[in-house]
């Protein structure tokens, strides 16, 4: 992240990314994730997640202790306090849910002056956003994004440090259909863990144990489902819904060696 930050200037760079990273050392998979890409280990049909995302709904707390402690990032347009929907001027004095950085659940408070400015976090699902921006809270790069027509820096905000999780190899037994998934958002948009699952089952029963190529087409047929088919209305999936409109990349590596097994 710091890398980027120094080259943004000299490679005339900008924007951002998030990260996942999947190291195998002495017997251990070591995932690491920053953003909301997702990986998945799919072990005798079980599903065993190995990230989870970072989006403004998942780190609300986090988000809303940094701008407690310091309000001039919010450049006094923005509150740190979240509410279940956007404060009118005429309720000024009445009670309205809320809840803060140390909140799980919801509050009752009287709404002030200051309440009536946007909510850092605003949004449900996919559609939250860190001020109105950005939908993820993860990742590298991103030091000059800012919110629309101010000066408001979002990067404090988001953060480089991915969380990781350790996979020991060699506490089981792995056969060949035994998999860890990597994608990105793209694919999880549309698809969830489940679903993932049942197409690596499919794809893979339809090829030889042995076959180097079968896992390079479960990551093709994941990709295929998830864009869906273009007709009149736009990419459509099998089912009529929305095809992902995000990028989507997937890998899928064998965690047991070739060979038959029953």
């Amino acid at each position: 992240d710091e890398q980027i930050e120094r080259e943004r200037l000299s490679q005339h760079l900008s924007g951002g990314c998030c990260a996942l990273a999947a190291v195998y050392l002495m017997g251990k998979f070591y995932v690491a994730n920053a953003g909301d890409s997702r990986a998945i280990i799919i072990r005798n049909g079980e599903i065993i997640p190995m990230s989870r995302e970072f989006t403004p709904e998942t780190e609300r707390q986090r988000l809303q202790f940094l701008a407690f402690l310091r309000p001039e990032l919010l450049g006094k347009e923005f509150t740190h306090l979240e509410f279940p929907r956007r404060i009118q001027p005429k309720e000024l004095g009445k009670k309205m849910l809320y809840r803060d950085q140390n909140m799980h659940g919801w509050a009752y408070k009287k709404v002030e002056e200051d309440d009536l400015k946007f909510p850092l976090i605003y949004g449900e699902g996919k559609k939250a956003r860190v001020m109105a921006t950005i939908g993820v809270t993860r990742g590298l790069g991103d030091h000059d994004l800012k919110v629309f027509s101010s000066n408001i820096h979002i990067k404090p905000f988001l953060s480089c440090f991915p969380e990781v999780r350790v996979y020991d190899l060699t506490q089981y037994e792995h056969c060949p259909d035994d998999v860890l998934v990597l994608g990105t958002d793209g694919l999880w948009d549309v698809t969830n863990d489940k679903e993932v699952a049942g197409v690596v089952m499919e794809v893979l029963m339809s090829y030889e144990p042995n076959d180097p190529c079968r896992y390079t087409m479960v990551a093709q047929e994941l990709v295929v489902r998830s864009r869906g088919v273009l007709k009149e209305r736009g990419w459509r999936l099998a089912n009529d819904k929305l095809g992902s409109g995000d990028d989507i990349s997937v890998f899928v590596i064998p965690l047991g060696g070739p060979g038959n097994y029953t």
